[in-house]
């Protein structure tokens, strides 16, 4: 049989109350203390440091904020206006209306000429070929574009004198080619439109080269057609 050791009495109840009482005595000193050191520091505070209301009005006066002075330094000036005076504004010139382009023209039909030229050679698949039709709808975006954007009335105005009428009858035949264009119908109109196109490239190209070279003076004349193999 193991035999225990001797373990100490335990402590009595009265000392354990003891312990507590002092140690409740202890901090209670403890607060004490804190309390008149706090009640010092007070007293140094209102010795040495400004009056309550001079506190107060510290308080109630607001410095200005940087950004609001440098703001109103800064801010444009506006000139007074009298009631019902709306602000000027300036109003920029208007764009000058360009030149109509001839010479453009004359670029437009040679390429439909070309296009309808080439739809030609796939005849033997009918209208319904992909090779016709793609080229027609290409003399149709040529004849378009010098319609809207080359041979403007607005732009016709602007040509010289000598110009203008080569420059209106080019407006007609791109007008009556394309309007042929959008409701052709056979071969046999395809062939009749492509000899017609060249007939007008030829003639628009002549009247425009003659005009240019009449109006040029004779000297330039010569040398430009000298360049390009006239006589």
């Amino acid at each position: 049989m193991v035999r225990l050791p001797n373990l100490p009495a335990p402590p009595d109840p009265e000392d354990i109350f003891s312990v507590i009482d002092k140690a409740g005595d202890a901090i209670e000193k403890g607060l004490n203390i804190i309390d008149k050191v706090a009640d010092k520091f007070e007293q140094v505070a209102q010795r040495f440091g400004p009056p309550e209301e001079k506190r107060a009005q510290l308080a109630r006066i607001k410095l200005p904020s940087t950004s609001t002075t440098q703001g109103a330094e800064k801010g444009p000036e506006i000139e007074p206006q009298s009631p019902g005076q709306s602000p000027t504004v300036e109003e920029s010139p208007p764009a000058p209306i360009a030149t109509a382009c001839v010479a453009c023209a004359v670029g437009h039909f040679s390429t439909s000429s070309g296009l309808l030229k080439e739809a030609l050679r796939f005849k033997g698949e009918g209208m319904a070929s992909h090779e016709v039709l793609d080229r027609i709808a290409g003399a149709l975006e040529e004849q378009n574009t010098l319609e809207r954007e080359d041979l403007t009335q607005e732009k016709i105005q602007n040509l010289p004198q000598w110009e203008r009428p080569i420059a209106e009858e080019a407006l007609t035949q791109s007008r009556q080619l394309r309007h042929r264009l959008e409701t052709i119908q056979s071969i046999d109109e395809l062939e009749q439109l492509a000899a017609d196109t060249r007939v007008y490239y030829l003639k628009l190209s002549r009247e425009w080269y003659r005009g240019r070279f009449s109006n040029l003076g004779t000297k330039k004349a010569e040398a430009i057609a000298e360049r390009v193999g006239g006589t």
